[in-house]
C-alpha cells in the first residue's frame, strides 16, 4: 500500500505552525486540508485530551459561523493529539486563512460559558472539557502565528493532490 502524505513528514523536524497538508479534488472542486499544528510532535507533550475536545468544540462552532462557513467541510483533532486538521473547499494557502485562524484563536480566548455542544443529548462525551487547558494551548499557538509561524513542512509544503 502507498504511504499516506501526512506519515511522509518528517515529525522530529516538524513544528508548531500552519501547513497545507494535502490538495484533493472531489469532482472538479479543490478540497484543501490543512494542519494546525498546535505542538512540536516527539518532542513535547501530546494535548490533553479534554482541552482538545473543548478547541474541537470551540473551533468548529466558530468557524461554522464565520464567513468561511460555505467552505467548511470539517475541523477536529489529530489521532496523535499535537493538533487539528481544518478542511476547506477551494485551494487555499495558510496565509489565505491566517486571518481566519488568529480571530478564531480570539474566539477560544475570550470565550466564557457553557461550551457550544456540551451538554449530555448534544455530544457523545460531553463531560470531557476543559476550557482552562483549551485557552492555555490555544494562546501558545496563537502567539506561535504572531511570531510569523511555520508555513512550510521540513520537506518542502504540499504533497499529494498537487495540481
Amino acid at each position: 500500500m502507498d504511504k499516506i502524505t501526512s506519515f511522509t513528514i518528517d515529525h522530529l523536524r516538524l513544528q508548531p505552525g500552519l501547513y497545507v497538508s494535502r490538495l484533493d479534488r472531489v469532482g472538479q472542486e479543490p478540497v484543501t486540508t490543512f494542519d494546525l499544528r498546535f505542538t512540536a510532535p516527539n518532542w513535547e507533550p501530546v494535548l490533553d485530551m479534554p482541552a482538545v475536545h473543548t478547541i474541537e468544540h470551540l473551533g468548529a462552532t466558530f468557524l461554522r459561523n464565520s464567513e468561511e462557513k460555505s467552505h467548511i467541510l470539517y475541523f477536529g483533532p489529530m489521532g496523535c493529539r499535537t493538533g487539528f486538521y481544518l478542511l476547506m473547499a477551494g485551494k487555499r494557502t495558510p496565509q489565505d486563512i491566517l486571518p481566519l485562524i488568529r480571530e478564531m484563536c480570539s474566539f477560544i480566548l475570550n470565550f466564557e460559558g457553557e461550551i457550544p455542544g456540551a451538554r449530555p443529548e448534544e455530544c457523545g462525551n460531553y463531560s470531557e472539557q476543559n476550557l482552562n487547558m483549551a485557552k492555555y494551548y490555544t494562546k501558545r499557538y496563537l502567539d506561535t502565528l504572531i511570531r510569523g509561524g511555520c508555513f512550510d513542512y521540513p520537506q518542502g509544503g504540499e504533497e499529494d493532490g498537487e495540481d
